[in-house]
């Protein structure tokens, strides 16, 4: 039963980064984001909330998220990612991997 509680505890605070992540994404006072983006936002967090330990890269990202893998797709996650680490929801181990920040 604990595990059970601390798993549930787990996936609460998941829940709560990506929630706080959209709330940030979000323009203050203005038309707010379309929502693919936001999709798009969501399962980014999700995937790294899922592997919290892993460096991954925007290629891998896609792929592990069956999303289109062609170089302007990528580019657009590659921006994403970015902000996710200046936002402070990811960090940058290395040039171009990105990491759940603990």
């Amino acid at each position: 039963m604990t595990a059970t509680l601390a798993e549930a505890d787990a996936h609460l605070e998941d829940l709560a980064t990506t929630r706080k992540v959209i709330a940030e994404l979000a323009p203050a006072g203005g038309e707010p984001e379309s929502p693919e983006t936001n999709t798009a936002y969501q399962a980014i967090v999700n995937a790294f909330n899922q592997h919290p330990n892993q460096e991954l890269r925007a290629r891998e990202l896609h792929e592990l998220l069956n999303m289109p893998t062609d170089e302007a797709s990528v580019n657009v996650t590659r921006a994403r990612l970015g902000r996710l680490t200046r936002q402070g929801f990811l960090t940058q181990p290395g040039r171009g991997r990105y990491q759940k920040r603990t």
